[in-house]
């Protein structure tokens, strides 16, 4: 069946760009996510921001929220579905492998909190080559995460505060 679903997937990825009319874009660079998607099955959950999208442009000529806020949001999003399938991957390869210390979901949650969290207590780590390669990408997406909210959050900090001293009478 899995087979089965990705020739399915391959043959919408390839008659896409036939579909496009007059004059096709290349299919893959114009819709990068959904060829990432493909290649890729554990990104899957990822199209939600897409969908996220789609519903805030029908609904609202402008988004709702501030830059910062979106940036906030979707950065929450996107650890959310990372450490929800870096759990799932990590559990997969991990819960029957020898001398494994993550051996249920709620250890592969937990290490992957912590992982994301730049903690990294050490009590559960992946033992399988995979489970080590799950966890080299949830280690170089978690700290990436975490600046893009810090960064938008300074952002937005400092326009407020530029904002006050606008306000501020002279010779204040």
């Amino acid at each position: 069946m899995p087979l089965l679903t990705w020739a399915v997937f391959a043959l919408d990825l390839r008659g896409a760009p036939a579909a496009q009319r007059p004059r096709p874009t290349p299919f893959v660079r114009a819709h990068w996510l959904d060829t990432l998607v493909l290649v890729l099955r554990p990104l899957r959950p990822l199209r939600i921001v897409q969908i996220h999208d789609a519903i805030q442009q029908r609904h609202h000529a402008r988004p709702r929220l501030a830059l910062h806020a979106r940036v906030a949001v979707y950065a929450g999003l996107s650890a959310t579905l990372l450490g929800f399938t870096g759990a799932l991957a990590v559990y997969q390869q991990e819960h029957a492998a020898p001398d494994a210390t993550i051996r249920t979901f709620g250890d592969a949650v937990w290490w992957t909190c912590a992982t994301l969290a730049t903690v990294g207590y050490g009590d559960v780590a992946p033992v399988t080559r995979l489970g080590r390669l799950t966890a080299v990408g949830v280690m170089a997406c978690g700290p990436a995460l975490l600046g893009a909210v810090s960064g938008s959050f300074s952002s937005w900090l400092l326009q407020v505060f530029a904002r006050e001293e606008e306000r501020r009478p002279p010779g204040n």
